[in-house]
């Protein structure tokens, strides 16, 4: 198992590590950590029982329905399937997790490409930047906007009705970006593409069963059931139709074990140092004017230097205002698409590109991704403001 470790692998245990340490030496307090940890308990279900979901529902093949027929639904023509493909990619992004996106959701579309002869790079650059872009509606579309959520005293329809705005001018950014810099005619070449032929899936009950257990999900969500237990409910149904019909399928690679000990790991390590100096940098970083432009910004840059949550978690913690909270999530979600290390999503993203033999290059990824950053924070931040 030691062997299988990757580097990722090996920075997540080692964050835990460090926050064990920081708790067996006092520089955190035990109930400090306590206390901390208190607060993720939930979101950790949350998290296991969703990725649990959205990995059966692949394995039940609903998403390579869905994106096969979105490819048909096309008929050849490109800046359909633009569209189509944007909101397959923001719907699951909004509802079932930007990780299930970047994770899931790309190797999908990456065999789609080459039964329908589609350039391979529009559809993953599709994936990754929407996973980031379009994660501000709802509480569980990103780890942040939950960690937010006791913070600012709003519930998923409260937390939705004060981003919506903000969420349309991201996607609509980022749909402008996708199609200048990579969809239209001069980028991927080709004219037209060959809508592929419709394959029967392997297992119509799994298949039902995880389609069921998403609009359960959905509906559960919309009626104010908690997360953890909506994802739970679901996730329930789904491993309980796998149990029946191909329980070879259920392993504990399903268990995101490293999503887990990272996420206690930065628990750990980001409140240790926020009580030695680190709140006083993030204070005197975001100023004292709560302009949430530089908040944003300041949200955004950490985010490309460091990963979108240990900046989410380091800023957080001295933003006193919930409208200036709203902001540093804006500049956490939409602002990780610069670097390849910005967000989670960003780094299993192009270990799956890899896999696929995707060439993504690079320096076109950064000067694309910084453009889409600064003008989506602009576009995002003002929707915001305006709404206000």
């Amino acid at each position: 198992m030691w062997r299988r470790l990757g580097v990722l692998d090996w920075i997540r245990i080692g964050l835990l590590a460090l926050g064990l340490l920081f708790v067996a030496t006092g520089a955190l307090p035990l109930r400090d950590a306590a206390e901390s940890l208190d607060t993720i308990w939930p979101l950790m279900i949350f998290l296991v029982a969703v990725i649990v979901l959205a990995e059966l529902t692949k394995e039940a093949q609903v998403f390579d329905v869905i994106a096969a027929r979105l490819a048909v639904f096309g008929r050849g023509n490109y800046a359909a399937l633009f569209l189509l493909c944007t909101a397959f990619a923001s719907f699951v992004t909004i509802f079932l997790n930007l990780d299930t996106t970047a994770v899931l959701l790309t190797p999908v579309m990456l065999a789609l490409a080459p039964r329908a002869r589609i350039a391979a790079l529009p559809l993953a650059m599709t994936t990754i930047w929407l996973a980031n872009t379009a994660s501000l509606l709802l509480p569980v579309s990103n780890l942040t906007n939950l960690l937010a959520m006791n913070k600012l005293g709003l519930d998923a329809q409260q937390f939705a009705a004060r981003m919506w705005a903000p969420q349309l001018a991201a996607i609509a950014v980022t749909m402008a970006f996708l199609w200048i810099f990579y969809w239209r005619r001069g980028q991927r070449r080709d004219a037209r593409y060959t809508p592929p032929l419709l394959e029967p899936v392997a297992d119509r009950v799994v298949f039902a069963a995880a389609s069921v257990a998403c609009v359960v999900f959905i509906v559960a969500l919309l009626l104010k059931v908690h997360v953890a237990v909506a994802a739970s409910a679901a996730a329930l149904i789904v491993v309980l139709a796998f149990l029946v019909r191909q329980r070879g399928r259920l392993t504990w690679r399903l268990v995101p074990w490293q999503l887990v000990i990272f996420v206690t790991g930065l628990f750990l390590v980001v409140p240790t140092l926020s009580r030695h100096g680190l709140a006083d940098l993030m204070s005197w970083m975001i100023g004292g004017d709560h302009d949430p432009y530089r908040t944003a910004a300041v949200g955004a840059g950490l985010s490309n230097a460091i990963n979108n949550l240990p900046a989410y978690q380091a800023v957080q913690q001295v933003v006193p205002h919930q409208d200036q909270l709203l902001a540093l999530l804006a500049g956490t979600n939409v602002g990780p698409v610069i670097t390849p290390w910005a967000s989670l999503a960003t780094l299993l993203w192009f270990e799956s590109c890899r896999r696929h033999d995707v060439k993504v290059p690079m320096r076109r990824f950064l000067l694309t991704g910084a453009g889409l950053a600064v003008v989506g924070l602009l576009a995002t931040v003002w929707a915001l403001v305006a709404t206000t």
